[in-house]
């Protein structure tokens, strides 16, 4: 088994309706998996780099939330079309996508 480099987690909490603070899934942070593993993949870094749900990363306000470990870079409000300059910028050319980062993390 590989090692991976990267690991993407993408909050797919889900709170009840109504909520206050929102939930990820709500904004559809779900179908942002299968567009990240599909990035990966034509950048040709999957073997290296994982995508995947998460529990609640409580940041549901600022939503669809992901985290990219070992950077410990948080990124909110991510939608399908910032997958490619995630993957480019950050992933492979080290460049965290600062538009996109949380404010306090």
């Amino acid at each position: 088994m590989k090692k991976l480099e990267a690991h993407i987690f993408v909050c797919t909490h889900e709170r009840p309706s109504g909520h206050l603070r929102g939930c990820c899934k709500d904004k559809k942070s779900e179908e942002l998996i299968p567009l990240f593993k599909q990035e990966l993949s034509k950048a040709g870094i999957s073997a290296v780099t994982r995508a995947q749900k998460a529990g609640c990363l409580d940041a549901c306000e600022l939503g669809p939330s992901i985290v990219i470990y070992p950077d410990n870079i948080w990124y909110g409000k991510v939608t399908p079309q910032d997958i490619p300059e995630i993957v480019k910028s950050h992933l492979m050319e080290g460049k965290p996508v600062e538009r996109l980062r949380m404010p306090g993390k």
